[in-house]
């Protein structure tokens, strides 16, 4: 009985160790707030559009552009461009009335984001453009979102990444406790690589990508998660991508359980997928000697925080007493300093700090979901438009 709880305590200690020291890694740099700001430079003459994948978007379109339209120093309407990618309502007439360039895709075989935006960029990058701004079609942006990326490449950036926000953390403990998270992964997390001077990453909504980087990596990625398999392949093609932490993008989350399980069952198990297509790729790479590869493979590593945390606990009661039950205490306390550093970093408010009480519950539920999370990671990557209550307040 022994040797099978050792056996086990191994098996969850070399499981976890990947993540507890990229929580490690990115935990503290954080503090130090943003080390490497780009200077402000005459950016007038860089030529920007935004592409906006929609699939069946006729009711959230219209506040991404309205939205877009009024940050300062707007784009012209036909700098816009709206891919209304094998939808059966009125998302491309929307586009049309409010004056944007309209990409019209229909291709049952080959349906997703992923091919979405491949198909966009090879007619996009003919036109006299340098960077392509991507923001999703239930989004809502800052007002100097514009300027700031235009800033970004006036200075010669690879691509950029502005902080992804949750829109409605009041809905209830679900959204809240997403917020807390986002604060984790998209803020805490960005802002620690590119002190380090790793590659910040890209997070899927509010990413930009310079013409000359689209050229020479093309966007053909395409899986649940095209945005994490497209940010490995820039890294090992030598990109960065630069932070841009005084600029957000704000989506809403599900309100509801079944359409937040939806969301989440997509998301980790297209990251469950990526971690098992990717970590050979990067290992090999980190094993030749190329070490900038070394920190995107720890990320890759790094299970949901949730799943994190529970292997540790369970490590904890197995130890012993023993090295594996230090390790797991040790583990535990770094999730929590991470979880902090995260709130103070991303100023958070009174609301989000009484929320974590409700997060035993929320990581109960998320636990709940494995089975259809494990189910999801061998599914394409096909749309499927997540369901947003409409009676919350909008920021």
């Amino acid at each position: 009985m022994d040797s099978i709880l050792w056996i086990l305590g191994l098996a969850l200690f070399l499981i976890t160790l990947p993540g507890t020291i990229e929580l490690a890694l990115l935990t503290f740099p954080g503090l130090a707030g943003v080390r490497q700001r780009r200077p402000d430079v005459d950016s007038s003459a860089v030529r920007l559009t935004v592409v906006i994948p929609a699939h069946n978007e006729e009711t959230g379109l219209p506040v991404t552009l309205k939205s877009l339209k009024s940050c300062t120093n707007p784009l012209a309407d036909e700098d816009l461009h709206v891919i209304a990618d094998n939808c059966s309502d009125n998302t491309a007439e929307v586009a049309r009335q409010a004056g944007c360039t309209v990409l019209e895709r229909h291709d049952t075989t080959l349906r997703g984001k992923g091919y979405a935006l491949n198909w966009a960029f090879q007619q996009v990058q003919q036109k006299d453009y340098d960077a392509i701004i991507i923001v999703d079609a239930d989004t809502r942006v800052d007002a100097n979102f514009l300027d700031a990326y235009r800033n970004l490449f006036a200075n010669g950036a690879d691509a950029g990444q502005a902080v992804y926000r949750v829109g409605n953390p009041e809905a209830n403990f679900r959204t809240r406790l997403m917020h807390i998270a986002f604060l984790a992964f998209n803020f805490l997390r960005p802002l620690s690589r590119q002190n380090l001077g790793f590659s910040a990453g890209i997070l899927g909504n509010g990413f930009a990508l310079s013409i000359n980087t689209v050229r020479e990596i093309p966007y053909d990625s395409f899986s649940i998660v095209e945005d994490l398999e497209y940010h490995t392949r820039l890294v090992r093609a030598g990109k960065k991508v630069t932070f841009l932490p005084d600029t957000a993008v704000w989506s809403d989350m599900p309100e509801t359980s079944e359409a937040a399980q939806t969301q989440r069952e997509r998301w980790e198990g297209g990251r469950l997928r990526m971690t098992i297509e990717q970590t050979p790729k990067l290992a090999a790479g980190v094993l030749s000697g190329r070490w900038r590869l070394l920190e995107p493979l720890l990320e890759l590593l790094l299970l949901p925080l949730s799943y994190h945390l529970l292997l540790l606990l369970m490590l904890v009661i197995i130890g012993g007493g023993g090295f594996f039950t230090w390790y797991a205490l040790a583990g535990l306390a770094m999730v929590v300093l991470h979880v902090i550093v995260a709130m103070i970093v991303g100023k958070a408010s009174a609301e989000d700090w009484k929320a974590l009480l409700s997060a035993p519950f929320y990581i109960l539920w998320k636990v709940a979901n494995i089975v259809g999370i494990v189910k999801t990671a061998g599914k394409g990557a096909d749309w499927n438009r997540t369901s947003r209550e409409s009676g919350s307040k909008r920021r």
